[in-house]
């Protein structure tokens, strides 16, 4: 919350609780998760990153604000073009650094083929497949970092 409450309470992200990500897990669960497994990555393997970056990127890395699985025609290929979109929404609605524009802009590698320039960006990417394969195999949100958020705060 220290780094991410504008972000957590804004008009966007409260948007996203409406958006399914992986299974039954909303997008806005899926991005808290992301923060918090980032952040216990970091921990466990004694990382030292830009902490507050690292959080804002993960908590904007979908911030694309649509439904996915809607049959409209501008959601086909959301794999390979939604981290665009995430990152002119977050550039819209918050200021970025060029660590939390990198984070967004290729959370997708290697699907999108832009490498990650930053450790944090590498950290969130790894971070964002762990997760959606987790909720995707075993349906759990945000509920299931409960756990690590609190050994890790």
């Amino acid at each position: 919350m220290k780094h991410g409450s504008d972000i957590i309470y804004s008009k966007g992200m409260q948007m996203e609780k409406e958006f399914i990500q992986h299974g039954t897990t909303s997008v806005y669960a899926h991005s808290v998760a992301v923060a918090c497994f980032s952040l216990y990555l970091c921990k466990k393997l004694h990382l030292k990153v830009r902490e507050r970056e690292l959080i804002r990127g993960a908590l904007l890395h979908d911030y694309f604000l649509y439904d996915w699985h809607d049959p409209d025609p501008s959601h086909r290929l959301h794999g390979f073009h939604h981290a665009n979109t995430a990152l002119r929404n977050a550039e819209r609605d918050f200021e970025l650094s060029d660590v939390e524009k990198d984070i967004i802009k290729k959370h997708m590698f290697p699907l999108n083929i832009r490498v990650p320039k930053y450790k944090e960006s590498v950290i969130v990417c790894m971070a964002d497949k762990i997760c959606a394969v987790q909720e995707m195999i075993t349906d759990h949100s945000v509920s299931t970092y409960a756990g690590v958020w609190q050994r890790i705060s």
